[in-house]
C-alpha cells in the first residue's frame, strides 16, 4: 500500500508499506480523506514540540471500516464493515489518573496518531475498535473536519461560557473557526480578533461571529472595550499558538474572567502577576478533544448549525501533496484548510 511519509522537516515522500492486519480488538480502516492540521504544518517547519521523524502524519480522518475481525466485533458495537466513520486519534493508557477521571484527552502517556506514532496518510491502518466514532450522515469531506472542529469545541467546554456572554476568539484559523462554532452552539456573543481580512470575513459570514476586529487596523483593547461597554469579555480563547498574542490575552479578559489556551507554542509564556491577581483571572489549557466533543461536532454538522461551506480551500492526492504542501504554509495561498485525498469515497 502507499503511504505519505514526512521524512524530515520540509520533505515528504510517497513510499510503499505493508498493509496491516487487524488483531485482537483492532479494526482495519481504509483511509478516504485526511485534513491537514496545524500540527502537520508545524512539523513540516520543524517547530512541533512533540514530533519525531520519519512519520506518517494525519489525524483528521474520514475512513471506511474495511474489516472487523471476530475478536473485535463485541468492542465495535453497532459499527459494521462498510461504515464511513472518523476516529479519535488520541491513544490513551486507560489506567492513569487522567484516564480514570475520563480526561483521556490528556492521558499521562497519550500518543496522538500522526504525531507520536504513525497516522492516517496511508491507504490502510488499524486501531482498536474503541477509537472508531460513528459519523452519522456526514459526508466524508466533512468527516475529515470533525477532529479539527472538536479541538475548538473542547476549548469552549473548558471555558464554559454562559448564553449571551461575550467571548473573544483570538485567531481565525481552522481551530479558531471551530471554536467560533462551539461558542455559537452555547449561545455566546462571539468576537474574533485576527490580522487577516479574508479569515475575518469567513468568521463573520460563514461561522457567524457577531463582531470581528483586525488588530492591524484597530487598537484591540479599545475595540473590545467599545463592544463590551467597557467591561471586556469574560472569556478569551486563544487559538493562535503565538506566544506574543497569548500573553496579550491577560489584558483582553475582564476582571473575574477566564482565559483558555487552545493554541500550543514551543516557548515560555509570561504575564504580569499583579494583573493576574487584580483581575483574579482563571487560566486554563485545552488539549485535544474527547468523544463527547466529536459527537457534538457531528451533531452540529448534521443539523446544519455548524457550516462547513468554503472551509476546505485546497485538496490534493498523496502524490500531489509532496510538491504542494509547502505552498499551503504561505499566507498568500489563502489556505484555510487543506485535505489530502487518499481513496475514493
Amino acid at each position: 500500500m502507499k503511504a505519505l511519509v514526512m521524512k524530515k522537516p520540509g520533505e515528504f515522500a510517497v513510499e510503499e508499506r505493508i498493509k496491516p492486519e487487524p488483531k485482537d480488538d483492532e479494526i482495519l480502516f481504509k483511509t478516504l480523506q485526511v485534513g491537514v492540521c496545524g500540527t502537520d504544518l508545524h512539523a513540516f517547519e520543524g517547530t512541533q514540540p512533540f514530533f519525531s521523524y520519519p512519520r506518517i502524519v494525519g489525524h483528521e480522518l474520514a475512513v471506511a471500516v474495511a474489516e472487523i475481525p471476530p475478536s473485535a466485533r463485541a468492542a465495535a458495537g453497532n459499527i459494521k464493515e462498510g461504515d464511513i466513520v472518523t476516529v479519535l486519534p488520541y491513544l490513551r493508557c486507560g489506567t492513569c489518573i487522567a484516564c480514570g477521571k475520563g480526561k483521556t484527552n490528556c492521558c499521562r502517556d497519550l500518543q496522538c496518531i500522526g504525531v507520536h506514532v504513525d497516522g492516517g496518510m496511508r491507504e490502510y491502518f488499524t486501531l482498536p475498535a474503541f477509537y472508531a466514532v460513528p459519523a452519522g450522515k456526514v459526508k466524508p469531506r466533512d468527516i475529515a473536519l470533525v477532529e479539527c472542529f472538536s479541538i475548538g469545541f473542547h476549548g469552549v467546554r473548558r471555558g464554559n461560557p454562559a448564553a449571551g456572554e461575550a467571548a473573544l476568539v483570538v485567531g481565525a484559523g481552522p481551530i479558531g473557526i471551530g471554536t467560533i462554532h462551539g461558542l455559537k452552539e452555547r449561545g455566546a456573543k462571539v468576537i474574533v480578533l485576527d490580522i487577516n481580512d479574508k479569515r475575518l470575513a469567513y468568521a463573520k459570514d460563514i461561522a457567524k461571529a457577531d463582531y470581528v476586529i483586525n488588530s492591524k487596523n484597530l487598537d484591540p483593547e479599545k475595540a473590545l472595550a467599545d463592544i463590551t461597554g467597557g467591561e471586556m469579555p469574560p472569556l478569551v480563547i486563544d487559538a493562535t499558538g503565538n506566544a506574543a498574542q497569548m500573553m496579550k490575552t491577560f489584558h483582553f479578559v475582564s476582571p473575574g474572567g477566564t482565559i483558555v489556551f487552545v493554541g500550543l507554542v514551543r516557548s515560555d509564556i509570561s504575564f504580569p502577576d499583579p494583573l493576574l491577581h487584580a483581575k483574579e483571572i482563571t487560566l486554563k489549557a485545552s488539549r485535544n478533544a474527547t468523544k463527547e466533543d466529536f459527537a457534538n461536532v457531528i451533531a452540529g454538522i448534521e443539523s446544519g448549525r455548524v457550516n462547513t461551506a468554503g472551509f476546505v480551500t485546497h485538496a490534493a492526492t498523496m502524490e500531489e501533496t509532496v510538491s504542494r504542501f509547502a505552498d499551503w504554509l504561505k499566507p498568500e495561498s489563502g489556505c484555510i484548510k487543506a485535505v489530502v485525498e487518499i481513496s475514493g469515497s
